[in-house]
């Protein structure tokens, strides 16, 4: 029987005192092959909304498309944003109506849902799961180690960038299938902007 090889990757989600934070290494690699050091996983929806996930990169990005579709045809009709809330729920639903050909990634939403600072986690049949910190993907359990010990509610964004950086290596040095560098989306009621950090 031949081995099944699946993508690696490590993707986090973290509320700071100021708004959220999103974050995924570039490395794509399917079992002990690196398909890619250039590889995207995180994701600005709206202004206020963006993903990160981890999964099968042709899922993910069929989540991505869903995803922004809805969300600008929702400003189209309604002229208003769609909240991070809202969107989970969207994307919850696409999920679950593929159960039987399931999207095989999990991802994490994150943004602002009526002012309130929000990410919730989707398995790849829609689940939601709300929490202030979360991680997915090949490396879930370390990352989540240093996430849990270090984590406050009144973390500021250069601490919560370390903590991020902290927890990310810490799965690198541990998890052959993640690396080659850090993409963070930040997200706050008043900008949102993209960074990369070198590892």
């Amino acid at each position: 029987m031949s081995e099944i090889s699946f993508p690696g990757a490590t993707a986090v989600g973290l509320v700071y005192k100021d708004g959220v934070i999103l974050a995924a290494d570039r490395r794509a690699s399917y079992g002990t092959f690196v398909m890619s050091k250039n590889a995207r996983k995180v994701f600005r929806i709206t202004d206020k909304i963006g993903i990160a996930s981890a999964g099968l990169f042709s899922d993910i990005q069929t989540i991505v498309r869903e995803a922004k579709y809805h969300a600008n045809m929702f400003k189209l009709e309604t002229h208003r944003e769609m909240n991070a809330r809202a969107l989970a729920k969207l994307i919850s639903v696409f999920l679950f109506s593929s159960r039987l050909a399931p999207l095989l990634t999990q991802s994490i939403i994150g943004g602002f849902s009526n002012g309130k600072r929000e990410i919730l986690v989707l398995d790849a049949l829609g689940s939601i799961i709300e929490d202030v910190y979360i991680a997915v993907g090949s490396s879930a359990e370390l990352v989540t180690g240093v996430l849990e010990s270090a984590y406050r509610e009144d973390l500021s964004i250069d601490e919560s960038r370390e903590i991020i950086k902290k927890a990310i290596k810490a799965a690198l040095e541990r998890d052959s299938s993640s690396g080659n560098g850090i993409d963070l989306l930040f997200i706050t009621k008043d900008k949102t902007w993209e960074e990369f950090m070198p590892t």
